[in-house]
């Protein structure tokens, strides 16, 4: 059941001159139709870039702030070391006031001790001269 058609060649060209007079208002109402949907696409799209680039820059604001309370908050912390670190100095200073004093002390033990050495030294010789010169004076009778 096959039908063939046999077009003559002016046939042809009839239906070619048709095509072609018709084919610019036939795409074009095609393109039209593309046209209107791509533009609503691309409105959209526009919109919700805008919106997204809304959303960045309220976040950007947001971190712009955090980072401020940062900063203010390492501020406070600065200033809480410096005060810390002037406290390590007074306490460095009274344990340099305590370490003089311990000096001094020491001092004075060093200076007891030679000062108590030699009263002992001298009383020691004043015992043995005196034991020596009783024992002496007991060999001689005269004790």
């Amino acid at each position: 059941m096959e039908q063939s058609m046999d077009l003559s060649l002016e046939q042809l060209e009839v239906i070619g001159r048709y095509v072609r007079s018709n084919l610019p208002v036939w795409m074009g109402e095609v393109y039209t139709q593309r046209d209107v949907q791509l533009n609503e696409r691309m409105v959209r799209l526009e919109e919700e870039l805008k919106g997204q680039r809304e959303l960045m820059q309220q976040g950007f604001a947001l971190m712009e702030k955090r980072f401020e309370q940062i900063d203010k908050r390492f501020e406070q912390i600065d200033r809480r070391f410096e005060q810390v670190e002037k406290r390590f100095e007074q306490v460095d200073k009274r344990f340099e006031q305590i370490d003089n004093r311990f000096e001094q002390i020491d001092k004075r033990f060093e200076d007891m001790h030679r000062f108590s050495n030699r009263w002992f030294m001298v009383i020691s010789l004043m015992l043995a001269l005196v034991t020596l010169g009783g024992g002496y004076l007991g060999y001689l009778g005269l004790g």
